[in-house]
């Protein structure tokens, strides 16, 4: 009796080698990541795809019985993120908790912020309310890891433990710690959105193409997050995959930009256009306008006037919002020091303020626009007239791939 315990305590029921062990790790770990990102993120909190009911409720049990994460919550959480982007009230901000709190205890910061029943009622609507999400899921959080801990065990004996152990880690700390705070700190941007946002990587297969999260940021709906032609999202992959047998169907996908040629003003497909993609015109004018500039009067001036800092250049492409009083000063005084660089980033303010008050009257919105580009083309500098002819043709392509 005690050589059988002892064996089991050893081996579990499964005899498995440690590749056997490990395959079975990386295979539950990507499931909750795949339930995260598909389940829980694009379906639920965004509404960007519908899933069959047979994989929604896979999806919502695997969530619960691998980490114990209620749908209601985690929606509610991440809902109030958009919302409050970077402010004191953002649930895991790096730029009021600072990076190294969110990295490493963003599964504390995710259960504060779960635990106010006011957000969970404001943001945490359309999420499933049946019998097992008020009597199961709901109700019994820590039940699901309890459960999965005893299958682990059962398993694989002592190592089930290891293996439990790990799973917990796992999920907080890519999503919650990686994607919430490195996702807001470092990597790269295509889009020069109204928060910090980043893309960690432009291939997105390790957490589910959660890399990709300026990209979320910037169309927060799209079911699809890889929009560039380098780019890979793993998760967008799956639900093609989903909606070609019949177990998905994708509602939003990401519109891409088209220009029309000899449009000679600004009209409503502009309009249309620029309010769905108003952080793609803000990056298109930063790379198109305000870099040539820099690269133009740096020339002109030699040695004469101090080359901008990196923190100071990248600084221009959102006026300067993330930077703190002293470095936004440095900023200011440098602009001053470049007269053609002033001209161009007051054309740049301009220009965001019209797109900012897009909630207003189209009418009033689209005379704004019209005015700054015919005093852009009479500017006299050349890149700030080649963009206001492109912008001017700017218009919608509604795509699904």
């Amino acid at each position: 009796m005690l050589d059988f315990v002892l064996n089991f305590l050893i081996h579990g029921i499964t005899h498995a080698s440690w590749v056997v062990k490990l395959v079975y790790f990386l295979v539950v770990t990507q499931l909750t990541i795949f339930a995260v990102t598909l389940y829980l993120h694009r379906c639920q909190a965004h509404r960007g795809v519908d899933f069959h009911p047979v994989l929604a409720h896979f999806f919502r049990f695997w969530s619960w019985i691998s980490t114990g994460m209620v749908t209601r919550e985690w929606v509610a959480v991440h809902r109030k993120h958009h919302a409050k982007c970077e402010s004191a009230e953002d649930p895991h901000s790096p730029l009021v908790f600072g990076i190294n709190t969110v990295l490493w205890q963003g599964v504390d910061l995710y259960r504060v912020a779960a635990g106010k029943p006011d957000d969970m009622e404001k943001y945490g609507r359309g999420t499933p309310q049946d019998w097992l999400e008020r009597q199961v899921y709901g109700a019994h959080p820590y039940a699901g890891p309890t459960l999965m801990f005893l299958v682990n065990i059962a398993l694989f004996g002592v190592w089930g433990v290891a293996i439990s152990a790990l799973q917990m880690v796992w999920i907080p700390f890519w999503a919650a710690g990686v994607v919430n705070g490195l996702g807001h700190w470092w990597g790269y941007r295509n889009f020069e959105t109204s928060d910090m946002s980043t893309n960690l990587t432009p291939w997105g297969f390790f957490i589910g193409g959660e890399e990709l999260h300026n990209n979320h940021h910037a169309f927060p709906s799209s079911s699809k997050f890889a929009l560039r032609k380098f780019e890979f999202d793993i998760g967008w992959a799956l639900i093609r995959g989903f909606e070609a047998i019949g177990m998905a169907k994708v509602l939003r996908v990401a519109p891409s930009l088209d220009i029309r040629p000899n449009v000679p003003l600004p009209d409503t497909e502009t309009i249309k256009a620029l309010l769905s993609h108003r952080f793609q015109v803000m990056t298109d004018y930063f790379k198109g306008v305000i870099v040539p500039t820099l690269r133009e009067e740096a020339a002109q001036a030699g040695a004469r006037v101090k080359a901008l800092p990196r923190a100071l250049r990248r600084a221009l492409a959102n006026g300067g919002r993330w930077l703190d009083g002293a470095a936004h000063t440095r900023m200011l005084e440098a602009i001053k020091q470049r007269p053609l660089l002033s001209r161009v980033c007051e054309f740049r303010a301009r220009l965001a303020a019209v797109l900012e008050r897009g909630n207003g009257s189209s009418e009033a919105m689209l005379a704004n626009l019209q005015e700054w580009c015919r005093e852009a083309e009479a500017s006299g500098i050349q890149t700030l007239q080649a963009f206001a002819v492109r912008l001017r043709g700017y218009a919608l392509v509604p795509v699904r791939a």
